[in-house]
């Protein structure tokens, strides 16, 4: 603990978003006491409050720049990951109607977390298929277009591309888009909203699996199947004692 460091003491116990670099995975770092951090939830143990950083304060951003508001309705493509499962609770909590694409396993996970519909993209390609209109947007995975999507959006709705590829950017000559955003997180203000939502039952953490840091690999190679309910954990010996 820096000598000049005032917001937190020795001892507490805090949660934050390291930003993607190397080292993510050290099981000490050193962070800046303005740094985004901020006083872990009480209600959730290490695992949980881990998870929560870039899934949920991602989710936020986008939803907040799409403005989101009570009676919208949302459709949520990739609904099942770590963002979307953060981004159902969210648009929830404004007061919208969901509907959650995801993968089969997760269906009753989606539903739990407040989606009203949820969808199983194996079984049916909703984007080209359903009538049904959106206010808001939001492709998680980055697999849908502009172009084929934009009949589902209502007058004046938002389409949301979290997962931006090259491919998008060449589309985007011919679909009149109009913008392609990268959604900005408020940094300690948002961690600390999140941290209330959480401590109010409005917010928690999926956890699909927890892995041993000894088995990183093993955790890697599941994730990459693409398979995953919300999050999956590294684990490091003592993480949830206090």
């Amino acid at each position: 603990m820096g000598k000049d460091v005032t917001l937190f003491r020795k001892g507490d116990q805090i949660f934050a978003n390291i930003s993607i670099e190397l080292g993510c995975y050290a099981e000490y770092i050193c962070l800046p006491e303005d740094g985004l951090l901020t006083i872990k939830p009480e209600n959730m143990n290490y695992d949980e409050a881990a998870a929560v950083p870039f899934g949920a304060l991602e989710a936020l951003a986008y939803l907040r720049k799409a403005n989101i508001q009570n009676g919208h309705k949302v459709l949520l493509c990739g609904a099942s990951g770590t963002v979307g499962t953060y981004a159902i609770q969210i648009a929830k909590y404004y007061g919208a109607e969901v509907t959650a694409i995801g993968n089969p396993t997760s269906l009753e996970v989606m539903k739990s977390l407040g989606a009203t519909k949820v969808i199983d993209y194996t079984k049916e390609d909703f984007t080209a298929k359903s009538s049904e209109t959106f206010d808001v947007i939001f492709d998680i995975v980055g697999k849908s277009s502009y172009s084929n999507i934009k009949r589902m959006l209502k007058e004046n709705g938002v389409y949301i591309l979290s997962n931006l590829r090259i491919s998008h950017l060449l589309r985007r000559k011919r679909a009149s888009m109009k913008r392609i955003f990268r959604a900005q997180n408020e940094g300690t203000k948002d961690l600390i909203f999140l941290k209330e939502l959480i401590e109010a039952g409005k917010l928690k953490s999926v956890i699909d699996r927890r892995y041993p840091f000894e088995q990183i690999v093993e955790a890697h190679s599941y994730v990459d199947k693409g398979q995953k309910t919300g999050n999956v954990v590294i684990t490091f010996k003592d993480d949830n004692k206090a």
